[in-house]
């Protein structure tokens, strides 16, 4: 079901069973925007379906936290105009020439260039995975980008974190919500889960100077900023 944070925002929670990451809606005067495509066109359906139940336009615009599968393989069964940071753009244009066969599968995991807990959770999601099909973004940006959609904006802004190198907010200043992707999250790829000092640091600066009330992150429920301060600065598990 889609949960009705303010007047003007939504969103869909998080399902475990195939690592289906909360998806945002920001309702504008003029425009509407949605935050991360999900993992699959069914993912996207269910969404868009919840979004007709409450008499709301079909998003406008959809853009992305990071480029990781379960954020973005959903924007195929996206009729919107989609929105990344190069970076994200750049690891969407490598996966978009992936082979889905089980020996290319596994090929990924030996030569890292996937993780074990991905490929359980994509062969989960997808029953038939010739349906899968990553798709390019058709705005790219840098560092930032404002988005106005009537009476109330989006501010995507990129911020250093462990978990992926194209992590991006999507900021409502008005409402003083912030979505977060995965940004408060490990790096996960490239071994252990681990945090790195320095970027770790920067991010907790970044969250701190931000004025938000409440984010949504990926995977939980809600958070508070004081909730999200507290999680960063109790992680242990750092390397330099």
């Amino acid at each position: 079901m889609l949960i009705k944070l303010t007047d003007r925002i939504y969103y869909m929670p998080h399902n475990e069973e195939t690592d289906r990451p909360i998806l945002g809606y920001i309702k504008g005067d003029n425009y509407s925007l949605m935050v991360d495509a999900g993992n699959s066109k069914q993912h996207v359906e269910i969404f868009l379906d919840e979004i007709s139940k409450l008499g709301l336009p079909h998003p406008v615009y959809v853009i992305l936290t990071h480029s990781h599968w379960d954020h973005t393989y959903g924007l195929s069964g996206l009729n919107a105009v989609s929105i990344a940071c190069r970076e994200t753009n750049d690891h969407l244009e490598k996966m978009s020439k992936w082979e889905w066969t089980d020996e290319a599968m596994k090929d990924r995991l030996i030569n890292g260039e996937d993780i074990e807990f991905c490929d359980t959770m994509i062969k989960r999601e997808y029953e038939n995975r010739d349906e899968i099909l990553v798709k390019t973004a058709d705005i790219v940006f840098e560092n930032g980008l404002s988005i106005y959609l009537g009476n109330i904006s989006c501010e995507l802004r990129k911020i250093e974190s462990s978990h992926a190198d194209d992590c991006v907010v999507a900021y409502i200043p008005q409402e003083k919500v912030i979505f977060i992707g995965d940004i408060i999250c490990e790096d996960l790829h490239h071994g252990e889960p681990v945090y790195y000092r320095n970027k770790l640091k920067s991010l907790i600066e970044n969250m701190k100077a931000i004025d938000f009330e409440t984010a949504l992150f990926g995977h939980l429920q809600p958070l508070t900023k004081q909730e999200v301060i507290a999680m960063l600065e109790d992680e242990s598990n750092i390397v330099i």
